[in-house]
């Protein structure tokens, strides 16, 4: 089995990572007739596309840079942030098999038997945020009226920017894709209900907030991932609990997971079990990729975005009033 932490200590760079990790699967794909393989193979590819073919971009970015201009105008007194980011090879790599992980598991548990290969690569499918945007608000103080409370006023406005945003988008060559998922929002207007993900709402079990929507770029022929959040939301989610105490929570139920799935019964879920495992002993230290160097776990200077991501969009609106 190939994984990508074979390729990270012998001085590559990240493009050349992608492609020698592509080729070998395709050929083990094309050896063992792994079918996981050839689709992982393919995923790697997008991130290489998508690295590599940056033009398309600038527009994107500028499009979305008009509903910035549409927020400062309608809410000067707010301070928010627009970010965008290219999702990181590492953390694309261990979503990719903490997918695989995670749906074989569910469907094993319901259904006592493993999925079909289709409905895996099904799944697979739905992995639609190697470019994400995020809206981070933050309502000053001073802003509140007598008596309101800061983190109501937030998402009240939260939602507010979300009721807007669908219209806007698809009206700047952007479709919203269906959620797949069924949320009883009261603040989400009927119309654009069925294509968010509320975990505001519906908070994960280690307290990550937000509110999740997916476009198709119609001009880029892409997918993008929007996420709105208060800042304290995003505090807890990158400094906080959901950060850290979250992780060692997840970690503890993928060990659950593996226990639950009797080693060699299902070779898919084996390797991304195995995959996932190899990257959370990375020693980001010792790690040999060109503009990527760390002291430790938490001191990272990531200027190829192999770890943190790679930043495609920062603006930021401060309260003009």
């Amino acid at each position: 089995m190939v994984q990508l932490n074979d390729y990270l200590y012998s001085g590559y760079t990240v493009p050349q990572i992608l492609h020698k990790y592509m080729e070998d699967l395709y050929a083990s794909a094309a050896q063992h007739h792994n079918e996981m393989d050839q689709v992982h193979g393919d995923f790697l590819a997008q991130i290489a596309g998508v690295l590599e073919h940056t033009e398309f971009l600038t527009d994107q970015s500028e499009r979305i840079r008009e509903f910035y201009y549409r927020m400062a105008k309608e809410y000067p007194y707010l301070a928010f942030s627009f970010r965008g980011r290219i999702k990181s090879l590492i953390r694309a790599e261990g979503k990719f098999n903490g997918y695989i992980v995670e749906y074989v598991y569910d469907y094993y548990k319901q259904h006592q038997k493993f999925p079909p290969i289709p409905e895996l690569k099904h799944r697979l499918s739905l992995l639609r945020d190697l470019l994400a945007y995020r809206i981070v608000i933050s309502l000053p103080q001073s802003c509140l009226k007598a008596g309101e409370d800061k983190h109501q006023a937030e998402c009240r406005l939260l939602y507010e920017i979300a009721n807007q945003m669908v219209g806007f988008m698809e009206a700047h060559g952007f479709t919203a894709e269906l959620s797949g998922e069924e949320t009883q929002s009261p603040q989400l207007h009927e119309a654009v209900r069925p294509y968010f993900k509320d975990y505001i709402l519906n908070q994960t079990p280690f307290g990550y907030q937000s509110l999740h929507i997916t476009f198709y770029d119609m001009v880029a022929k892409c997918f993008i991932e929007m996420q709105l959040r208060t800042k304290e939301m995003d505090d807890y989610a990158e400094i906080g609990p959901a950060n850290h105490l979250g992780y060692e929570k997840r970690q503890e139920r993928a060990r659950l997971r593996r226990s639950a799935i009797p080693r060699g019964e299902y070779l898919y879920f084996d390797e991304a079990y195995d995959r996932g495992c190899a990257l959370q002993q990375l020693e980001l230290a010792k790690l040999d990729v060109n503009m990527f160097s760390a002291a430790d776990h938490y001191l990272i200077n990531d200027c190829c975005g192999l770890y943190r991501g790679r930043v495609v969009l920062p603006y930021i609106h401060l309260p003009q009033l």
